[in-house]
């Protein structure tokens, strides 16, 4: 066993950046070190832990099976660490220069950012907030929630850790106002099974709350196209032919100014409940808690608005 008395308190945190971001330059700017610096720190890993770590596939790298182990781990240590080390026991969101991380969707940051920023500028108003979008090649995994502090995703998708529920929407189907399928505002399964549909996605290879909707209707519609999030879908399908589905306070944003409607269809409209998700090794931090209740406060004006919060 190592004596840790011994060892470079600096090596845990590269091996921590390293194994968030599994790339020596990202790993860098996430520290503030160059990337020559962190491969030199990670040649020390190396020979620290008898195993390369970090290993080249490709064009990029992957963790090796002794990194992959090590995640939980090296978490549970940063968050020792910097509890250890905080000037104060206690969060005390008035005088707070903490900096925030929230990952989510173009539709949850369009819905909550005003009222969370309203928030944390009463109460918190040395904070920052860095919004930054969901991961876009595979599902949410561990790795990713330890890359933000919270991250807000739609449940039953299988996103790991701790959460906390926020809000909930439906799914509803746009069409342009002059699309000659409508019959009184309505969409008959022959024209939804007919019509381009826009796409959403979340993920190259993740299915949708709308994917797992059309399949449990029984079919799978041709795709006009396909696009990231959820906000660029009423600008595409104005004037044109194709339609698609979005969460309703989305559609009911845009339909006016853009000559939409919400087309009623037979389908079972599918209930999106959006959630606070965070890796269980930040549970014990008391800034990422009272982030949780404010993103929660948040989430009552979107739900409620702001004149029905209490």
């Amino acid at each position: 066993m190592s004596d840790v008395r011994k060892l470079d308190l600096n090596l845990v945190v590269v091996l921590d950046a390293l194994l968030i971001e599994r790339n020596l330059t990202r790993a860098g700017e996430r520290i503030k070190m160059t990337q020559s610096a962190v491969s030199g720190v990670l040649s020390r890993l190396r020979e620290l832990f008898d195993d390369q770590l970090l290993v080249r596939d490709g064009r990029g790298f992957t963790l090796t099976p002794r990194a992959e182990s090590l995640i939980p781990a090296v978490a549970a240590c940063m968050t020792e660490v910097e509890r250890t080390f905080a000037a104060l026991p206690d969060f005390t969101p008035a005088t707070s220069t903490r900096s925030f991380v929230v990952a989510a969707s173009d539709y949850v940051l369009s819905e909550i950012t005003s009222p969370l920023l309203g928030i944390l500028e009463r109460e918190a108003p040395l904070t920052r907030v860095e919004f930054t979008g969901l991961a876009v090649d595979a599902e949410i995994s561990a790795v990713d929630l330890l890359r933000s502090d919270v991250t807000i995703a739609g449940t039953g998708r299988g996103v790991p850790g701790k959460r906390a529920s926020l809000f909930s929407d439906t799914f509803v189907c746009i069409a342009d106002a002059g699309n000659p399928a409508l019959e009184e505002g309505r969409l008959s399964i022959d024209a939804l099974q007919t019509l381009r549909h826009m796409r959403s996605i979340m993920g190259t290879h993740v299915s949708t709350h709308i994917d797992d909707m059309l399949a449990a209707a029984g079919f799978l519609p041709p795709v006009a196209v396909t696009v990231e999030g959820f906000l660029s879908v009423p600008f595409a399908i104005s004037g044109t032919p194709w339609i698609g589905w979005v969460p309703e306070r989305t559609a009911k944003r845009f339909a006016p100014a853009l000559g939409l409607v919400i087309a009623q269809t037979p389908i079972a409209p599918s209930v999106l409940i959006e959630a606070a998700h965070w890796h269980p090794s930040k549970s014990g931090d008391p800034a990422l808690q009272w982030l949780v209740q404010r993103l929660r406060a948040a989430s009552e004006v979107v739900e409620f608005g702001p004149d029905n919060t209490g």
